[in-house]
């Protein structure tokens, strides 16, 4: 019951709209005194609240004495409901101001179910390519959405992060590690984004259409893709010369940084 009257509030009912519109339809015809009683609720407020719902075309009036009221038949309120909407949304699209900035900018956004309905809303958007890395761990939020993208054309190219297949973390530059999973994704070559989650850690991921990250990260899967190749075609050989994780190249220009753990 409160998901349903949560989703009608979604729809903009308010929350004694939407216990009303339920008890309703929970009975073919009733009386606004029995719908008063039913809820708990003062009639003058059921009165008022039918009144809005009568006008919003949802709520059907038999006259009598008394006036009873029914709910529209439910195929027919959502093919309204989806109408207003629509025809909102293509008005909103059309006519809403916007303000195009001269320089991309960089927000943040906090919080799993935040980061999923983003991405979600940017992989549908996508038309030529998605570039992404992320752990096997996270793999599930995206692997759905990922595969219809391909079905539709879209080239899709991503790589799992974290341990490589022989259980070996990869390239550390950062003492001890980063505490938390990272995850990444360009798509179309514009739309970026760098998150990390981890167990007890909430999902937080940097957004923005600057060129300049969507450069940096599609340096990187190059990096990603040329490494991986060269390990397949010299394997032990790339150790024995530059050491595990290349750590005799890196200590070389980096001094200090690579972990010892």
């Amino acid at each position: 019951m409160e998901q349903l009257l949560q989703h009608l509030r979604n729809l903009g009912f308010t929350e004694l709209e939407s216990k009303v519109m339920v008890c309703l339809a929970q009975q073919s015809t009733q009386s606004g005194y029995e719908v008063a009683k039913r809820l708990g609720v003062s009639r003058s407020n059921v009165y008022a609240t039918l009144q809005r719902l009568l006008t919003r075309g949802v709520v059907q009036l038999t006259p009598g004495e008394p006036a009873r009221y029914s709910m529209l038949p439910v195929k027919e309120l959502t093919r309204m409901i989806a109408g207003q909407i629509d025809a909102s949304l293509s008005y909103l699209e059309q006519e809403m101001p916007s303000s195009r900035e001269e320089n991309p900018s960089f927000h943040i956004v906090e919080g799993e179910r935040n980061v999923i309905e983003l991405i979600n809303r940017e992989l549908d958007k996508a038309g030529e390519e998605i570039v992404a890395g992320i752990w096997r761990e996270e793999a599930a939020w995206f692997r759905q959405k990922l595969e219809h993208a391909e079905q539709r054309g879209v080239r899709v190219l991503w790589s799992f992060e974290g341990l490589e297949e022989d259980g070996h973390p990869g390239i550390r530059l950062l003492k001890g590690g980063i505490s938390g999973r990272k995850f990444w994704m360009v798509i179309d070559r514009h739309w970026c984004i760098v998150g990390m989650r981890g167990d007890g850690i909430p999902a937080q991921a940097l957004v923005t259409e600057h060129p300049l990250m969507a450069e940096l990260l599609l340096q990187h899967f190059s990096q990603e893709i040329i490494l991986y190749e060269m390990e397949n075609d010299l394997g032990q050989e790339l150790i024995r010369r530059y050491g595990q994780g290349y750590t005799r190249i890196l200590d070389r220009y980096l001094p200090g940084i690579i972990p010892t753990d």
